[in-house]
């Protein structure tokens, strides 16, 4: 795990001020982000990296993805990572290694708990609560890998996610050094 990725702390600064966290994950996705709840994780510029959604949205329409990656840097490592076959790549690895899958296992019955936690109440539910039985990314089978982006968002945000942190360890920098993604994130300015 990345020193600092769950807080938002990296070498002592954190707590950046920056315009409020849900315009910012609205500018880097392109779009208004349905169920926001809050900014799980920060990058090392204060920017949200990952976003954690309330299983339902206003609406009462499910939103599956407990942890959304939102960072533009990390979006597109992890999509030249799956177009280079890393889903099928990593399900087959799942597949191969007991540990991974018990990782795999663990994590998305804590997914299951984290979105049914009665502390976060849905309200309306147009599904009638169905997708609750969902594991990372929407996924109904409990050893099968659909997207690594959720992946790499919910090893991030739970630090201890074997598998997850094996996919983040192919995205390495994890941070770029050089971030093209401001314009994206918006203005940041340091906190008083």
């Amino acid at each position: 795990m990345h020193e600092g990725a769950a807080t938002g702390c990296y070498n002592g600064v954190s707590n950046m001020a920056v315009m409020d966290d849900k315009s910012i994950v609205a500018a880097q996705i392109g779009r208004e982000p349905r169920a926001f709840l809050r900014v799980a994780v920060r990058c090392p510029l204060g920017f949200p990296a990952v976003s954690e959604q309330r299983p339902y949205d206003d609406e009462g329409k499910p939103f599956p993805t407990g942890f959304y990656l939102t960072c533009p840097e990390l979006v597109a490592a992890v999509a030249r990572l799956e177009a280079a076959g890393g889903v099928e790549r990593w399900g087959e690895q799942v597949l191969k290694s007991r540990r991974l899958r018990w990782s795999l296992r663990r994590a998305n019955r804590k997914q299951r708990r984290l979105r049914a936690k009665p502390a976060r109440p849905a309200g309306r539910m147009l599904d009638g609560g169905a997708s609750f039985d969902l594991g990372i990314g929407g996924s109904r089978s409990s050893l099968k890998l659909k997207c690594l982006h959720a992946h790499v968002a919910f090893a991030l945000a739970n630090p201890g996610y074997e598998l997850g942190e094996s996919i983040v360890a192919e995205l390495e920098p994890l941070w770029p050094e050089n971030c093209d993604s401001r314009t994206a994130c918006g203005t940041r300015v340091a906190a008083d």
